[in-house]
């Protein structure tokens, strides 16, 4: 079953709608790339078209929640995290305002739209702000779960949403808490550290491993911010850990796991990213190709490491 996590993300608001009288979304004129146009029709006096002025959405929102509202806000990754870059980081987590960010088409697998709207820095960004939570589902049902946590959490919430509809991994009753890593597979040789689309691509990969009798441990990093320490720390012990995700190696999930590891006596430890470039366009599965995010070259990566 296909489902893309931004049709899933529309419809847990519009769920979530009838769960919070105080719930609100706001969206930069994207509502039907973002799927928040599902919420509005189902609460239009709960939903606040901006329009081009991701700034002012982010006030806004900051101003809305010191009054009592819980605003989602919504619009591209690139342009959420990037152009209101300011007003995030001084009107919502300065002031931990009660502001959730839902920010779509993230990373690479955006597509066509090309590197201009290709967010593969949006983690970092969000990542060094203080009281800001990051979550990055790898499907459809860990992003409502996601989505569900980040309304009943207090303060600032950052969830990736990708573009394109993808495989469900998760099982509807599966556990999400912040701050804990999924381990999806086990093994003894090495482990892959994957997050959001990157998960179901290295699970590919632990079964092209498995053919040539090496055998992958799988972990899911859904939550970036607070991060699974003490999973990261217990691979780490036994085996090479490489790290796997469609955002920059600079700032995002490899750095995460590379600070924790940082001076602490294990195995080895490598990342499979974006390094250092911007996005470009293409379908996603070409994309995927250019940028060494396959399950193939997690394989050679993962050899290589050995």
């Amino acid at each position: 079953m296909m489902i893309s996590q931004r049709q899933a993300y529309g419809e847990v608001l519009a769920e979530l709608g009838k769960e919070y009288e105080n719930l609100v979304v706001c969206d930069a004129d994207l509502a039907h790339a973002t799927m928040t146009c599902i919420f509005e029709k189902n609460h239009p006096d709960r939903f606040y078209n901006f329009g081009i002025a991701e700034a002012n959405m982010v006030c806004a929102a900051a101003g809305m929640a010191h009054n009592g509202l819980m605003p989602f806000v919504s619009t591209f990754a690139l342009f959420g995290a990037g152009r209101a870059y300011e007003q995030i980081r001084n009107s919502v987590c300065y002031a931990n305002a009660n502001v959730k960010f839902g920010l779509c088409h993230a990373g690479i697998s955006t597509g066509e739209d090309g590197g201009s709207h290709q967010s593969i820095e949006d983690i970092a960004l969000m990542r060094v702000l203080p009281n800001m939570k990051i979550f990055v589902p790898c499907d459809a049902v860990q992003l409502k779960q996601a989505v569900r946590t980040a309304a009943k959490t207090e303060g600032p919430v950052y969830v990736r949403i990708a573009r394109p509809p993808r495989a469900v991994l998760t099982p509807e009753d599966a556990p999400f808490v912040p701050g804990q890593a999924h381990i999806l597979r086990q093994g003894s040789d090495i482990c892959l550290m994957a997050s959001g689309l990157m998960v179901e691509e290295s699970l590919k990969a632990a079964e092209l491993l498995e053919r040539e009798g090496i055998h992958a441990a799988v972990v899911n990093h859904i939550s970036i911010k607070p991060f699974d320490r003490e999973t990261t720390l217990a691979f780490h012990a036994q085996m090479p850990i490489l790290t796997v995700e469609e955002h920059s190696v600079i700032g995002g999930l490899g750095s995460a796991a590379a600070e924790v590891i940082a001076g602490v006596p294990g195995g080895g430890f490598g990342m499979v990213g974006i390094i250092d470039k911007f996005g470009r366009s293409g379908k996603p599965e070409d994309l995927f190709q250019a940028y060494g995010l396959t399950p193939e070259n997690i394989c050679r990566q993962a050899k290589a490491l050995l």
